[in-house]
């Protein structure tokens, strides 16, 4: 009787290897975020202030329509603060950029493919969390949201899945091209205007046409939008553009942006990650040094 003919391993390709390396990488970063203090405290500091925002706007009503300021503003914030993940993918790939972090994953195979795959895990996963810290207890706090209708909880994950896939890309791009973590911070006036205009404290038909055009071209306003259409009721469109929730044009414009973010996001982090060397490192490292002192 023949010995049974052992089989070597199938060999793991180097993308799907990168993918598990990711992976692990960003559930250890996201783990971490929540045990360390200080990072602790960023994920609650921003909830908490919203929620104080809330407790001031709960009384106010929006004109003669019986909607209270505070239930149209918590949907619109959990909007913002989902687009607002593309700040911090941005802030954290220049900070690791300037400190040598982005190196040291170009110089391992498949390095910047796995580095990508853990930071986009990371800040989804801290996004994902801070949503549920502010809308746990503003549930609480704002009456007149539809949570009882099943259909709205499922709007509610496409449009942040779909929110989520356009705007972090869009946050890695920004990361790439602003040399330096003081000069990043530029990209927060831009980001604070267009959240001012998206409609999210005040619906966005309060404001003049011109406006209201620029807001919709934002991933922020669609992202307020849906983040609505899935929690208020029916009768609250009546304050929207169109009397409508427009969920085909959510998905539309939400996906132009992932996919126009998707398509232009690996060209710029190749270019980025070609440019790196141990000298501009070392450079960038001693421009902060001068200004420290």
């Amino acid at each position: 009787m023949s010995a049974p003919t052992l089989r070597a391993p199938r060999p793991t390709s180097p993308a799907r290897a990168a993918l598990r390396a990711g992976v692990q990488r960003g559930a250890v970063e996201l783990r971490q975020s929540f045990t360390n203090g200080g990072d602790l405290v960023s994920h609650l500091l921003w909830p908490v202030l919203m929620l104080i925002a809330l407790f001031f706007l709960r009384e106010r009503e929006f004109a003669a329509s019986g909607l209270g300021l505070g239930t149209l503003a918590l949907p619109g914030i959990l909007g913002m603060n989902a687009a607002m993940g593309m700040v911090s993918m941005s802030q954290i790939l220049t900070a690791e950029r300037e400190d040598g972090t982005l190196l040291r994953a170009k110089a391992t195979p498949n390095g910047m493919r796995s580095y990508l795959t853990g930071k986009v895990i990371a800040v989804a996963g801290g996004l994902v969390a801070d949503l549920a810290i502010l809308l746990v207890p503003g549930m609480l706090l704002v009456d007149g949201l539809a949570t009882d209708r099943p259909g709205g909880w499922l709007t509610l994950a496409w449009v942040l899945v779909l929110g989520l896939v356009a705007t972090l890309p869009i946050g890695a791009v920004l990361g790439s091209l602003f040399p330096s973590a003081r000069s990043q911070g530029l990209i927060q006036l831009p980001v604070l205007g267009m959240i001012a205009i998206s409609g999210v404290f005040y619906p966005v038909t309060s404001l003049p046409g011109w406006l209201q055009a620029i807001a919709q071209v934002t991933p922020v306003y669609w992202l307020g939008l849906g983040m609505r259409s899935a929690l208020l009721p029916g009768a609250a469109a009546e304050v929207e553009i169109g009397d409508s929730w427009r969920h085909w044009e959510t998905a539309g414009v939400l996906g132009a942006w992932a996919v126009l973010g998707l398509l232009v996001a690996p060209v710029v982090l190749r270019r980025m990650a070609r440019r790196e060397s141990g000298s501009r490192v070392a450079e960038r490292r001693e421009r902060a040094l001068q200004r420290v002192g």
